[in-house]
């Protein structure tokens, strides 16, 4: 039984999460650079089972693609042309930046740590994953 895996991809860094073999619960894996990303999946792909890759694709308030939506549906291109084999959902995300804010807040990181940018694309991309498996049909 494979894994999902989720992509908050940002021009700069690349927040990646994924679930428990049971998908279940979705884990912040971790953020890359996104020029490293093929290379990264290519990796895992080789240590884990992956079942789909959940790409998050920003969305404004009035749903509407936003300006990084066309970035991500290049990116949606490669993945699908490098990993054919693996299905690719895109799934609407918006504010999950400030989401993950509030996370930490909630959570009880320290201040410092919440300024950490690769802090926030990671559990952006936790947040785009569990948001993916409450809603969808498992």
């Amino acid at each position: 039984m494979g894994r999902l895996l989720a992509i908050d991809y940002g021009l700069k860094r690349t927040g990646i999460a994924v679930s428990d073999p049971l998908k279940i619960i979705a884990t912040a894996l971790d953020t890359i650079a996104s020029e490293t990303l093929m290379s990264f999946l290519e990796n895992y792909f080789k240590k884990e089972s992956v079942d789909m890759i959940i790409l998050g694709m920003p969305r404004r308030l009035n749903n509407a693609p936003s300006e990084m939506a066309m970035e991500v549906e290049k990116l949606m291109v490669l993945l699908k042309e490098k990993f054919p084999e693996i299905p690719i959902q895109t799934f609407g995300e918006r504010h999950t930046s400030i989401a993950a804010q509030e996370a930490m807040i909630k959570g009880g990181m320290k201040k410092k740590d919440r300024r950490e940018k690769s802090n926030i694309d990671k559990i952006s991309a936790v947040l785009i994953l569990q948001e993916f498996m409450s809603t969808a049909r498992l």
